[in-house]
């Protein structure tokens, strides 16, 4: 018998990803309590609060698989969450531009029937070209940065922000799939057809690092 699966998340971004791979799922949203000792390094954070997330709505799930995640950025060893307003965006991209920061998730997936669970964090480095404050004004007009970690998103305008990357594109949107594939497969869960074979076939987005020609 196959499980359900639950995604335990509000994230329309996660939800388009998992949407790709073909996987049937519904979501349901947790709602936790995300104030914790900031001390903690980043990677066990993002695992923590991901466990959390999925624990949250595992008692509204009996015998189902619960996935859940949380995803923010790391930059000179400080979190960047998503802003509070405009000012905030502001700072926040002037301190990256030119920089490079890390993008961070944090994954959970968790068997309610029988408590098992696994938890991984995935980095990816992301290289911003120098902005000047024109740019980084205009953006933060259009109101993308504003519900952002990092005020920034790499899927729609940001991408004109980032040089390049290092590592998993989808991670820095906020669902590292390779990873994810790899660790539903060890609670019996496969995707149609085989899923890490059918991974590279998901159609990416055009390359964020190049721009169009200007004519």
């Amino acid at each position: 018998m196959i499980k359900p699966i639950v995604l335990a998340s509000a994230s329309p971004r996660r939800r388009e990803l998992l949407e790709k791979t073909g996987l049937k799922f519904i979501v349901d949203a947790a709602e936790i309590n995300e104030d914790h000792d900031r001390r903690i390094k980043p990677a066990e954070l993002a695992k923590t609060i991901s466990l959390e997330k999925a624990k949250a709505v595992a008692a509204r799930h009996p015998r189902s698989i619960i996935i859940a995640a949380d995803t923010f950025g790391v930059m000179d060893g400080r979190l960047l969450g998503k802003p509070r307003d405009e000012e905030e965006a502001r700072d926040m991209l002037l301190r990256m531009s030119g920089r490079r920061h890390s993008v961070i998730t944090g994954f959970s997936i968790l068997d309610t029937e029988n408590g098992e669970s696994i938890s991984e964090a995935v980095e990816t480095r992301v290289y911003f070209r120098k902005l000047d404050k024109e740019e980084i004004e205009a953006y933060v007009k259009t109101g993308e940065p504003l519900d952002k970690a990092g005020a920034y998103a790499i899927q729609g305008l940001g991408a004109l922000l980032v040089e390049k990357i290092g590592g998993d594109y989808y991670n820095v949107i906020g669902l590292p799939l390779s990873s994810l594939a790899r660790g539903l497969k060890r609670f019996g869960v496969n995707l149609p057809g085989d899923l890490n074979a059918a991974l590279p076939r998901i159609p990416r987005p055009a390359s964020p690092l190049k721009k169009p020609p200007v004519n």
